[in-house]
């Protein structure tokens, strides 16, 4: 990747760190004061994803031109850590900030459509702006290396997410309860997360991660450091909408504008379970005895009853989008489960399906809002026939559900394996089996969605039906070929997670 150094201008190279995060922050504010009824707001929205995608690129391809990956150390305001903030690239968060960018990029370009007929025109460029802010924070949360400036950026982008899910309200009133339900179990979970950090604090002095890792083998047998694990575990735990703590989560994709949706089910609970690893492998090790005992004890069976209880409650659902809902809980158990391992192949599967999961949620909603968009209907029932009406909006659809479950040549098929061939590694055949079970639960709640899309013919015959716009199938195809492209050559995104897991110091060796 060193053409892409070669072509980055020397100031991107100097400073990507800070501006991938400064740029939307700084376009967010401005966006809500734009004319054109948002239309000024979007473009800058595009803008700016763009060019973040790009830094992404560029912090990629630093980390990746040195053998065993480069980290990058990016001081604040010139104050050296561990007394002033750091951002910390490595193999692991670059892989996230790549994932967010390109998601809010593409789903940045589709949402123009969705927003003009879901939106309010005077509300738009607010809310643009809102989901600029919404992304600063999850890139501020991937880059940042102080645990309290992660608990900063984890609440701005958690506010400005209320706001995107109760804008919903506009189509669906059930939108406004889930967005207090939503900031409820979200403070909850900062309030957690907070507190674990000030006992870390109290027991070490110092709040920048890599510093605390050193510190805390000195005092890891302290109840304070004990505690404090399991503050932020409990809290980053509810962010990632881990089982039994993903109660907000249906409402909040069920009934956010289809925008939100998009881009909420593809990043925000990928952000949270990045911050679980930092802490679970960088800051904290396997060499304490309680954090084994909580990959154990916890991520694991957690990981289990998420995969088995919400792929039951998926099957049981009559609109789709609450159908994709439970899925995602299900889908962030397998990664949990990958990551309760505690081996290099472990976690390596688990940050794989972490990021094929975006690709294949990010689909499956894209079709779903161009649905929305051109049919007004979200139940399976009202889904029937457009296979023949909409043949390149749900052909789109059909490949991220066959990725979903784990079909040969696709991306969801890719890291399944990878994480059923680490749990065999490990000796955990059970855990493999139910692995195997749980997507064959995905085969019943998704095949009764194709098979109404596919094999059923139209529930009103009288009622127009028609092909997504144009805006709304580029991006959504983009992703779809890419469950495709990984599942066909996965080598190039498996090896990025290889390189992020060996960035985590779990033994690369295991």
């Amino acid at each position: 990747m060193n053409w892409i150094l070669q072509m980055a201008p020397a100031w991107a190279e100097a400073h990507a760190p800070a501006l991938i995060v400064l740029l939307p922050l700084l376009a967010g504010p401005l966006s809500v004061f734009m004319p054109g009824k948002g239309r000024f707001a979007w473009g800058v929205t595009v803008g700016v994803t763009a060019l973040c995608t790009l830094l992404a690129l560029v912090m990629l391809a630093q980390v990746r031109s040195v053998e065993g990956g480069a980290v990058i150390s990016y001081a604040m305001g010139g104050w050296a850590p561990p007394y002033g903030i750091e951002f910390r690239i490595d193999a692991l968060n670059v892989l996230v900030l790549l994932l967010v960018s390109s998601i809010a990029f593409l789903t940045s370009i589709f949402g123009w459509p969705t927003i003009e007929a879901e939106i309010n025109a005077e509300k738009r460029s607010m809310f643009f702006g809102a989901f600029q802010v919404c992304f600063m924070g999850l890139l501020g949360v991937t880059a940042t290396g102080d645990a309290f400036n992660l608990f900063v950026f984890l609440e701005l982008s958690s506010i400005a997410t209320y706001v995107l899910v109760a804008l919903g309200a506009g189509r669906d009133r059930r939108a406004l309860p889930a967005a207090i339900n939503y900031l409820l179990m979200g403070t909850i979970g900062a309030s957690f997360y907070v507190v674990g950090v000030g006992f870390l604090y109290a027991a070490t002095g110092t709040l920048n991660m890599a510093d605390l890792a050193v510190h805390l083998q000195d005092v890891g047998g302290n109840r304070a450091v004990q505690v404090g694990f399991a503050f932020i575990l409990v809290g980053l735990g509810l962010k990632a909408a881990m089982f039994p703590l993903h109660q907000w989560l249906p409402n909040a994709y069920s009934y956010s504008p289809s925008f939100v949706t998009a881009f909420l089910a593809a990043t925000a609970t990928k952000v949270a379970i990045y911050a679980l690893v930092r802490f679970l492998f960088s800051v904290f090790s396997l060499e304490y005895i309680f954090e084994g005992a909580s990959l154990a004890l916890i991520l694991a069976p957690m990981g289990i009853a998420a995969m088995l209880a919400c792929s039951f409650q998926a099957i049981f659902q009559t609109d789709v989008r609450r159908t994709l809902a439970y899925s995602s809980v299900a889908q962030v158990g397998y990664m949990l489960l990958g990551i309760s391992i505690g081996t290099a192949a472990g976690v390596s599967a688990g940050l794989f399906h972490l990021v094929n999961h975006a690709l294949m949620k990010g689909a499956l909603f894209m079709a779903v809002a161009g649905v929305v968009l051109t049919y007004q209907g979200t139940r399976i029932h009202d889904m029937a026939g457009l296979g023949r009406s909409a043949p390149w909006t749900m052909t789109a659809f059909a490949i991220g559900a066959l990725s979903l479950i784990g079909v040969p040549l696709t991306a969801g098929f890719q890291s399944k394996f990878a994480l059923v061939s680490a749990l065999l590694a490990s000796g955990w055949w059970w855990a493999a089996l139910i692995v195997v079970f749980s997507s064959v639960l995905a085969v019943i709640y998704m095949g009764r969605i194709l098979e109404a899309v596919f094999f059923k013919p139209p529930n009103n015959p009288q009622k127009r039906h028609k092909e997504a716009p144009m805006l709304l199938l580029v991006p959504l195809w983009i992703l779809a070929l890419a469950n495709i492209w990984v599942g066909v050559n996965g080598g190039f995104v498996q090896g990025l997670a290889e390189d992020a897991a060996q960035a985590l110091f779990i033994g690369g060796g295991q």
